[in-house]
């Protein structure tokens, strides 16, 4: 239904925006941004939505239940076609009375597996679609696992110190024999500090029953695939001398183990380190995250724009090669909306290609957003305070270049009651002002002389600088200088996986006009100037209040207070709210002063004797 009503949400609002789904998990709440807008709206049944507008279709393009990633395919068809995206049995129902809709492809039974259908697809559909974007989308979602799905599970091992460098690498051995007696033992792992994002990290397992070994495997191999129950949107590193599944936050894995009838004694051995919570049961749970449903999202802007949809991996080797071959397809400048399985893999993959990247693909209605008029609103500088022999420290929200982040996560944190207690600067994708001007309207007419919007990373979208072709740089950064026009910002923030910019890349960024440059968060802060004329602060990175207060205590530990000395700090926006910012300021001394960005790099520009932009 998720799949249907989004691509006939994308046909019909070509013209207009007319349908608005409300979909699951929006942070922000169902129909905040409906109201905040005024926009007037119906509640109605899908089906009384569907019987309205089902003329504008031409027919059904049915995917194959057996092989989700047809879903894909069919949402490329479905904005070529005008024809809209169903299972079998919607099918049924659409292609009798009344809606006699006719049957545009059928692909069931025509691939074999997900690389076929996409080199079909890369080989039939791309030169009918357009150019302008590429579409990466997950071919579908985990089912909701239930609230109580994991009540049987008893912690059996845990890390009880937030270590995240792996010096507790060891090999651990659980005893799970006292969860002998049905059909098999399942062994979850997830992270024992969700908010800091450095959970367990697995290389190798070996079972033993009755001192005999069953199974032994190291993870993310083939072997691994037939003892995992529920990969619990874990990830994996490729590392070849190291390879691991890790799983961060929220993710977690779920291995079953199936001993010998009659088995007295089942041990487990785990290569292992991090922060690991392990938990064991002898009784299956409800539900598997892996078990998969089509959703729609940002499928009605992929049909409306007659985009070309795919998903494929950015670490398997052929998968990759057609990747390539698509990314190889466009021209520099091309925004890429969606995920990969891996970020630093994807990231780095499409910024080799000049194309940049829009997490997007949890984005919901963005044909109706698009198509809301807002103005945009410049940004007041603030003039900072006299320059003295202080620490000046900053904070800088990340994630805010996720389009999705930006209208459903950062809604809440923006509404939190704590924001304009503290300077903080609030990192935004410069691209609102053409996906949803009305979201970039709302943050800067609603934000308080504590709160600064600053470009996202790296630029109009999210790229790693060093990657990107050296002969386009210049004229890319040119263009994303327009939308930080339109934003209203001279201030950005930057991903690369260098610690510092490359000559030519920092000759590019200096010649933006820029005030300052947030630049990564390797745990450290420090400020440099490029190119002569660019002030460039790299980030602190900690997880919560107090470990950002002791992350600055031990940053200024040799400062001699003959000098003024800057420090930013990046607030990761899953784990810190604007009240971590509070606990911060009310616990640091006298010798700080926590100021807004623009007011950082003034100050830090004053210091350097560089010319102070207002």
């Amino acid at each position: 239904m998720h799949l249907m009503m989004s691509t006939l949400q994308g046909i019909v609002n070509r013209g207009r925006p007319s349908i608005y789904l409300i979909e699951p998990n929006h942070d922000e709440g169902p129909y905040t941004w409906l109201n905040d807008a005024h926009i007037p709206y119906q509640i109605k049944d899908p089906w009384t939505v569907v019987n309205q507008y089902y003329q504008e279709a031409r027919g059904v393009i049915i995917y194959d239940p057996n092989l989700l990633d047809t879903t894909n395919v069919a949402t490329t068809e479905a904005g070529l076609q005008n024809g809209l995206a169903v299972s079998p049995t919607l099918a049924q129902k659409l292609t009798a009375a009344p809606y006699n809709l006719p049957v545009l492809d059928d692909l069931r039974g025509k691939f074999p597996n997900s690389l076929a259908a996409y080199t079909w697809e890369f080989q039939h559909l791309w030169p009918q679609t357009t150019h302008r974007m590429l579409i990466g989308l997950r071919p579908s979602t985990s089912v909701p696992v239930p609230s109580d799905n994991w009540k049987d599970f008893q912690t059996v091992l845990q890390e009880n110190q937030q270590v995240r460098d792996a010096s507790n690498r060891s090999t651990y051995t659980i005893d799970l024999s006292s969860y002998l007696g049905n059909d098999a033992v399942y062994l979850r792992f997830q992270d024992a500090f969700p908010q800091d994002g450095w959970g367990p990290s697995v290389h190798e397992v070996t079972v033993k029953a009755d001192g005999n070994v069953i199974a032994q495997f190291t993870g993310c191999s083939q072997q691994e695939e037939q003892y995992i129950f529920d990969h619990g949107n874990s990830s994996c590193d490729f590392n070849p001398s190291n390879p691991h599944r890790f799983a961060d936050g929220s993710n977690y894995f779920v291995y079953r183990f199936a001993p010998p009838a009659n088995t007295k004694q089942l041990t487990v051995s785990v290569d292992m380190w991090n922060e690991y919570l392990i938990s064991a049961s002898k009784v299956a749970p409800q539900a598997s995250s892996d078990d998969q449903t089509p959703f729609g999202y940002l499928r009605d802007y992929a049909v409306a724009n007659h985009a070309f949809v795919f998903w494929l991996s950015a670490q398997k080797p052929d998968e990759v090669a057609l990747f390539n071959q698509i990314l190889s397809a466009v021209k520099p400048g091309t925004p890429y909306l969606g995920w990969f399985d891996s970020e630093p893999d994807g990231v780095s993959m499409t910024s080799k290609h000049g194309v940049y990247v829009l997490a997007a693909d949890w984005f919901s209605n963005l044909t109706v957003w698009s198509g809301v008029n807002a103005p945009s609103q410049k940004i007041k500088t603030i003039a900072a305070p006299p320059l003295q022999n202080k620490v000046y420290v900053t904070f800088v929200v990340s994630d805010g270049d996720n389009l999705q982040y930006d209208e459903h996560y950062m809604r809440a944190l923006w509404d939190n009651p704590d924001r304009g207690k503290v300077p903080l600067n609030w990192s935004i994708s410069p691209l609102l002002p053409d996906a949803a001007p009305f979201f970039l309207n709302h943050y800067q007419t609603t934000a308080s002389s504590n709160d600064l919007l600053v470009a996202a990373p790296s630029g109009a979208g999210y790229f790693y600088p060093s990657s990107w072709p050296s002969d386009n740089l210049n004229t890319y950064l040119q263009q994303s200088n327009t939308y930080l026009g339109k934003m209203g910002t001279d201030i950005i923030y930057a991903i690369d996986p260098n610690s510092t910019l490359p000559p030519s890349v920092a000759q590019a960024y200096s010649q933006m006009g820029l005030n300052g440059m947030f630049l990564n968060n390797y745990n450290q802060s420090a400020l440099t100037i490029a190119n002569g004329n660019l002030p460039v602060s790299t980030q602190l990175n900690a997880a919560n209040g107090a470990e950002i207060v002791n992350a600055i205590n031990q940053e200024t530990a040799q400062w001699d207070g003959k000098s003024p000395m800057f420090i930013s700090v990046l607030l990761i926006a899953w784990n810190s709210t604007a009240s971590d910012a509070v606990y911060v300021a009310q616990h640091l001394n006298s010798n700080y002063s926590i100021v807004r960005g623009d007011q950082f790099f003034q100050l830090a520009r004053e210091a350097n004797n560089l010319p102070v932009k207002h």
